[in-house]
């Protein structure tokens, strides 16, 4: 274990509620919070228990807060030093007395994500763990919760770690081959060992990376844009999802003048719902900014919600939507289905190609199930499997095993052309590199700083 200072910060959301816990980690965490203490002897308790007493201020004698402590000693904690949480009330100036007192005796303010910081550096998670930490914190759907479980469980760390070992005895195996030659075709036995080895190494990276855009999706949200001509039902259609008036509806065409986020669970699949002001010419300055911001939106949306009127004949402009969405993912809603039909079926159809189409009566919250059904068909085939699967839903997992792809594929490249062993293995080794950076093996301090520079103060 790191000898290291002891921190303490606020482990819990800034704001009133029912407790507040301050937290402290470090080799005086027990002593420390023993010298503002009245209670039982903080250090005589036994670890993992929880203890009644005041909070005093050395200085003046008053009492800060009632509090509950609970103490935990090394090294069966998270960062695996000793670690104490004060539980105080939720009033913010008893807790802020409190942080003060342990600053003033020693403590130092933790820096944000420095206890989970502190658990990977004393060996007890590693890189890809601490990372789920922030995931599971940040998670939207349940789904995503498991996976972020999982992977701070250690399930892609187990498997990333057994890559690299399967890897590393491959070139061991060849070195031994290379160095104390028993048989003549050992070059060429050397080089069949590798061959296997390396390509059921690059089929389960291939494996991983398959389901990294469901991963990444479940871990960000589905980037979706709501589109269509004003009135056709746009802001019904968010409020519909999100069963709560966060967009403005109204009769009166583009009053929608500006883009409003909303995070929505569909089936397990987060969406990151983004109403946007009609994309069209428009005299209003106000309004013509809010159709720049959307055609940014869509541009950059990963999945489109394309309203049409089912009682209204196709326009121009629907066609000029249609155009826009062209090589996009996005979904027809023929929505007012409740009212006259005027919209030619046909024609939508014929022009949407092989686009999914739903018909709604928002009004009547009728066709809502088969659009969800739509979206969770469009990215995950109706099914998300968060059991058995191992999602890589982090961008830098991901950018990290398509660089150990493509150094095994030079590696297998390298093999196939009859290379020397010597050079197919820089790239093999290199693949053993960019899979340590996942779990930090290999990271540099510089990337573990900033890393854990985004987490949230006290975690």
């Amino acid at each position: 274990m790191m000898e290291t200072d002891t921190i303490t910060a606020i482990s819990t959301p800034i704001g009133e509620g029912a407790i507040v816990i301050v937290r402290l980690s470090g080799s005086e965490a027990i002593q420390l919070t023993s010298e503002v203490f009245k209670g039982k002897n903080l250090q005589e308790v036994d670890s993992h228990t929880i203890n009644y007493g005041k909070i005093i201020d050395p200085e003046t004698n008053e009492v800060a807060d009632e509090v509950m402590v609970s103490v935990m000693r090394a090294p069966k904690t998270f960062t695996r030093e000793d670690v104490v949480e004060i539980n105080c009330h939720g009033g913010m100036v008893a807790v802020n007395r409190v942080l003060e007192m342990l600053l003033s005796r020693g403590a130092r303010l933790a820096e944000p994500g420095e206890f989970t910081k502190r658990a990977f550096l004393n060996g007890r998670i590693d890189l890809s763990q601490a990372e789920a930490v922030m995931d599971l914190i940040r998670a939207k759907t349940d789904k995503a919760m498991n996976v972020a479980l999982k992977q701070m469980d250690g399930r892609l760390s187990g498997l990333i770690q057994r890559l690299r070992q399967d890897l590393l005895e491959t070139v061991a195996h060849v070195e031994v081959n290379i160095d104390y030659p028993e048989y003549d075709d050992v070059e060429e036995m050397s080089h069949e060992v590798m061959r296997t080895k390396t390509k059921e190494v690059h089929s389960e990276i291939e494996q991983l990376l398959q389901v990294a855009k469901q991963g990444k999706i479940l871990r960000e949200g589905l980037g979706t844009a709501i589109i269509g001509r004003p009135n056709v039902g746009k802001s019904s259609l968010m409020n519909t999802l999100v069963q709560e008036n966060k967009a403005i509806v109204t009769e009166i065409p583009g009053t929608t003048r500006d883009i409003i986020e909303e995070y929505v669970n569909v089936r397990g699949v987060p969406l990151r719902l983004v109403d946007t002001a009609g994309i069209r010419e428009t005299e209003d300055i106000v309004e013509r900014i809010g159709v720049e911001r959307s055609r940014k939106v869509l541009k950059e949306s990963d999945l489109i919600l394309f309203v049409l009127n089912y009682n209204e004949e196709l326009t121009e402009e629907d066609m000029k939507l249609f155009e826009a969405v062209k090589g996009l993912e996005y979904i027809v809603i023929i929505n007012k289905t409740d009212l006259e039909q005027k919209l030619d079926l046909e024609k939508v159809k014929e022009t949407a190609g092989d686009r999914p189409i739903v018909t709604t009566s928002l009004l009547k919250e009728e066709g809502v199930d088969e659009l969800e059904k739509a979206i969770a068909d469009t990215f995950f085939s109706g099914e998300i499997d968060s059991g058995d699967l191992t999602y890589v839903s982090n961008v830098r997992h991901i950018q990290l095993l398509n660089k150990a792809k493509k150094a095994l594929e030079d590696a297998i490249e390298g093999i196939e052309l009859g290379m020397p062993m010597d050079i197919v293995q820089i790239d093999v080794t290199r693949t053993w590199e960019f899979l340590g950076e996942i779990i930090g093996d290999t990271a540099s301090d510089s990337l573990i700083d900033q890393l854990f520079s985004q987490f949230c103060l006290g975690k």
